[in-house]
């Protein structure tokens, strides 16, 4: 990995980077039943320290959030203290933290949350999903459709949990309008039936979005603020149309976006490469791309084009804590083990080898 570009230093909001990889986030389901980060994250995130910009696995900013077991919270004191071991690991080892907020919506089972209430979205349309819950496989209900008073809740909910994840020590957060979750959920007609001012039109479905990085720009700064979408992406069972219909919905997104100054907009792409380039053109501050199938020798291949200032890294990441040693001297990378990438213990989270042998 000889890219010149790849190991150039890159300020990114109040953090310095020392080049432009990163980790990207990632659902590993060790967390405890109260939602705090299980007792090996903080050693499995400062393991993976030199990757100088870690975002989290999806975590919930209200028990409403939450889809999946076993995944954390950053709502309650006891989460804040828990994030705060990561954090100093993470600082510890010269990286930085953010924390990425994630509401499932429909995507979310009440056997998997601790209420036990019957999962939101958008509208009362189900995702039709399989989730896996304590007793086996279970389809994901019909969620109740949020009125528009429960909207301004879940706008004060990620207000709270991204000034939690800021007094936990985080650097930043990343806010998750991607990959099926809530907030995609409301930009995705299929999902979207509301006649209210938060359906309907591109303007009215982006309303949530635009609202909830704007009150977590006011509670923590724009500049430590980031945000992830993923357009097109059929996850959860979303269907956003066709080109045009996607290319309209996040070009307005991202343009009303880029008026709040976010230190950063994290790209999931999954090939619309006309899309990719407008939305590089409306977005002022630093882009972060995962281009879905990337090779290792392709990692720097957005960044070398000017697509993108950052290219966060998945598995490559996951089953090598040295990823960033093993880029710059070209050495074999660790195979992905995936029977451990969900739950468990120490093995396929923090027993991947590293160069020296740790």
């Amino acid at each position: 990995m000889t890219s010149s570009s790849l190991w150039q230093p890159f300020t990114l909001g109040r953090v310095q980077l020392a080049h432009r990889l990163a980790l990207a986030p990632m659902t590993r389901n060790r967390a405890n039943p109260d939602g705090t980060p299980g007792e090996l994250a903080a050693e499995y995130y400062g393991q993976r320290a030199s990757l100088g910009l870690l975002i989290s696995e999806s975590t919930q900013p209200s028990e409403d959030g939450q889809g999946y077991l076993a995944t954390p919270g950053i709502y309650t004191p006891e989460h804040v203290t828990a994030w705060k071991t990561v954090a100093d690991a993470v600082h510890a080892g010269g990286g930085n933290l953010f924390i990425q907020l994630m509401h499932a919506g429909r995507m979310a089972h009440p056997d998997n949350t601790p209420h036990h209430r019957r999962p939101v979205g958008p509208s009362a349309i189900s995702a039709e999903q399989d989730m896996v819950t304590m007793t086996g496989p279970q389809q994901t209900p019909v969620p109740r459709e949020l009125d528009t008073v429960e909207i301004q809740d879940v706008i004060a909910e990620f207000r709270h949990a991204a000034a939690s994840a800021v007094a936990a020590g985080a650097d930043g957060v990343e806010i998750h309008a991607a990959n099926g979750f809530l907030l995609h959920q409301f930009l995705s007609p299929n999902a979207n039936h509301r006649d209210d001012s938060y359906g309907g039109s591109v303007q009215n479905r982006a309303r949530i979005v635009i609202e909830i990085a704007q009150a977590v720009a006011e509670e923590i700064g724009a500049d430590r603020t980031g945000i992830r979408i993923s357009p097109a992406l059929p996850l959860g069972g979303l269907d956003e149309g066709d080109a045009e219909a996607v290319r309209a919905q996040y070009r307005y997104l991202v343009g009303e976006l880029a008026r709040l100054n976010l230190v950063y907009l994290h790209v999931f792409h999954v090939g619309d490469d006309e899309l990719l380039r407008s939305l590089r053109d409306l977005w002022p501050n630093a882009l972060l791309l995962i281009r879905y199938g990337r090779t290792r020798e392709q990692i720097a291949a957005d960044i070398d084009a000017g697509l993108a200032d950052i290219a966060p890294l998945g598995q490559f990441a996951l089953a090598n804590p040295d990823i960033v040693e093993r880029l710059r001297t070209d050495s074999p990378l660790n195979e992905v083990d995936p029977a451990t990438l969900y739950g468990g213990a120490e093995a396929g989270y923090t027993d991947y080898p590293t160069l020296a042998g740790n």
